[in-house]
């Protein structure tokens, strides 16, 4: 039988600015990247996020990114491993600590945007943020997509990985993510990603951009929390997997 998290990016509002629509999506997810304060979120924000979390039942994992509020942690940084490595151990540990306020055990990291990004083909940032999750919590899954550099740190370091798949993104031949500046960056027709996740899934293949089929492997399948039609996105792909028989748990339930 086949079984898949489903995970989205929440609690992005900060102070004033409310970001997503993350109480009507919370309840078909399975687990939540929670913004901890760089790219977005706010004390406030996180400890609401986490509250929200614990009442449906959805596993709790941060989401720490570059200190660019103005470009919501999607403008790429030149920054030393050490400075890298000590923004993971800061955010993480400052989720990790409002979790254990509220009775919540921290599941997995996923870093946001450029620094995920980033880490995927830069083997020293992707060891620095390996060994900042390593220990803050050895126990912690390391969310990140097949072909990632912090895939191979994290197995070298004995962390265990969940791989994640992208529900409204397309794909490069190299298993990266096209740039949002490309056209065809991001899927919003909401039938072709749910075939597109069933496919991922079920045969561990998508077509990138340029018509290719590549393998790939999905443990979870991320729906951005701020995409104009997330909404439509989630309720569509988790009818879909439970009409196509897949069985939809939290990572820390899938990956061993």
């Amino acid at each position: 039988m086949f079984q898949v998290d489903i995970n989205a990016d929440l609690g992005e509002s900060f102070g004033a600015y409310k970001m997503g629509m993350d109480d009507k999506i919370i309840p078909f997810i399975s687990s939540a990247n929670v913004a901890t304060g760089f790219h977005a979120g706010d004390p406030l924000v996180m400890e609401k996020t986490v509250k929200l979390a614990k009442k449906y039942g959805v596993k709790v994992g941060a989401h720490p990114g570059f200190p660019d509020l103005v470009g919501f942690g999607r403008r790429n940084m030149k920054v030393s491993p050490a400075e890298v490595k000590a923004m993971v151990i800061y955010q993480v540990g400052a989720l990790r600590t409002f979790c254990i306020a509220n009775g919540v055990e921290l599941q997995h990291v996923k870093p946001h945007g450029a620094m995920y990004n980033m880490a995927g083909k830069d083997v020293a940032m992707s060891e620095a943020i390996i060994e900042a999750i390593y220990e803050v919590d050895k126990d912690l899954i390391l969310l990140a997509p097949l072909g990632s550099e912090m895939i191979n740190a994290a197995k070298k370091k004995g962390l265990k990985v969940a791989l994640e798949v992208f529900a409204d993104r397309a794909y490069e031949e190299d298993g990266s993510l096209v740039a949002r500046t490309k056209e065809g960056s991001m899927i919003t027709d909401e039938d072709l990603a749910v075939s597109r996740v069933i496919r991922m899934i079920k045969e561990g293949k998508v077509e990138t951009i340029t018509g290719k089929d590549i393998d790939i492997k999905a443990n979870s399948v991320c729906v951005h929390g701020d995409g104009e039609k997330a909404l439509a996105f989630v309720e569509k792909i988790t009818e879909a997997l439970k009409k196509e028989d897949i069985a939809i748990k939290p990572m820390g339930e899938i990956v061993k």
